[in-house]
């Protein structure tokens, strides 16, 4: 049996005739920069994330740039932030000018570990940017009480968590603004590159509306420097189409996730530490991450059987290379280091069929009882 990371096939199938309606809408628009299909799309998601503005861009690892400079974040700024997470969440702060202060991790969720943060501000601290990873929210209550301690700016890297609480309250409530993806395989997925900033504050808003067009208002005249970066109209037209069906969708990952967990316990036991959803939380399993000791050794067996994963991450942001002048060293957030080692990711999608996780658990058992 094959079994894929991800098969988005199924899902553009049901959705095909509505998604061709409105990419011939858009095209016999001839409006393709920031129509109606975004404006809509902005609206919806806001309300979704209980907020008053959504802004739309480029792409995921823009939304977060522009929400840091938004912030106020720039030269001679600290940013502290998780070290387990894709490099764009390091490089957002590097790229608005400011150090990325990189802190360990809580191992059960894999989140940044709040004890940790505040130890690590100084004077120069302007933003804490927490990462809900794998569809599951960041412990947020003390990382605000540190944030109004401080007076830090909170900007939220929930790219892989449209959809996620935390206590009953969304994505982009309780920091200063949280930045959402539309890569194609996110929960949400456009069909090519996309991403959004939610915030309620109507001062950062307004910022990252003028930054996403080079820092323009009105058009032709520039008071900061800005980027073109803006939330393309036919992939608005797209994600307007499968965004009503996103809380399904959720639901059913759900599923699929206490499918994997039934099974693993079942039939591979302790060997294989599954995930844990947090008291209060409402986890969206983006991915369903496992901790396994021989993790190369897994995957590779699994491979051999047909059955893809995926390693997220295997370097942790402070030991990465272009970061080295930073001065970590191997050993400094010995949790991040552990993760790195050892978490996999199964295949994870709504229509995945329990026949296909049942021969994927059953090959991983395998693996162990050799």
């Amino acid at each position: 049996m094959k079994v894929p990371m991800l098969d988005l096939s199924e899902q553009y199938q049901s959705l095909k005739s509505e998604i061709l309606t409105v990419l011939d809408e858009v095209m016999s628009s001839s409006r393709f920069i920031l129509g109606d299909h975004v404006k809509k799309l902005e609206n919806d998601i806001a309300l979704y994330s209980n907020v008053k503005h959504g802004i739309g861009c480029g792409n995921g690892s823009d939304a977060i740039h522009i929400a840091l400079q938004a912030a106020g974040v720039g030269p001679g700024d600290e940013v502290i932030t998780t070290a387990f997470t894709f490099f764009a969440t390091g490089g957002a702060i590097v790229r608005a000018g400011a150090k990325p202060v990189f802190v360990d991790i809580d191992p059960v969720t894999f989140n940044i570990d709040p004890a940790k943060i505040e130890e690590a501000v100084t004077e120069k601290t302007k933003a804490i940017l927490p990462v809900h990873l794998y569809g599951q929210m960041a412990d947020m209550d003390p990382i605000v009480e540190i944030a109004k301690k401080h007076g830090l700016a909170i900007i939220e890297d929930a790219a892989q968590a449209i959809g996620a609480k935390y206590k009953g309250k969304s994505v982009g409530e309780l920091g200063t603004a949280a930045t959402y993806s539309f890569f194609p395989t996110k929960n949400l997925g456009a069909y090519g590159d996309g991403g959004m900033i939610v915030t309620n504050d109507d001062e950062i808003a307004e910022k990252c509306r003028v930054i996403r067009v080079h820092g323009s208002k009105p058009k032709y005249y520039h008071h900061v420097l800005g980027y073109n970066s803006r939330l393309d109209e036919m992939q608005a037209a797209i994600l307007n189409v499968k965004f009503p069906h996103l809380d399904e969708w959720s639901k059913l990952r759900r599923e699929r996730a206490a499918t994997y967990t039934h099974l693993l316990k079942e039939m591979v036991g302790d060997m294989v530490v599954t995930p844990v959803e947090a008291e209060d939380r409402y986890h969206v399993f983006h991915q369903y991450t496992i901790r396994v000791p021989k993790r190369d050794e897994l995957q590779a067996f699994l491979n051999e059987n047909g059955v893809a994963t995926m390693v997220y991450y295997p370097l942790p942001l402070h030991l990465q290379p272009v970061f080295k002048d930073l001065g970590y060293k191997e050993g400094d957030l010995k949790e991040a280091e552990k993760a790195a080692k050892e978490a996999v990711s199964l295949p994870m999608f709504p229509e995945l069929k329990v026949e296909q996780q049942e021969y994927v658990v059953s090959k991983i058992a395998e693996f162990y009882k050799k």
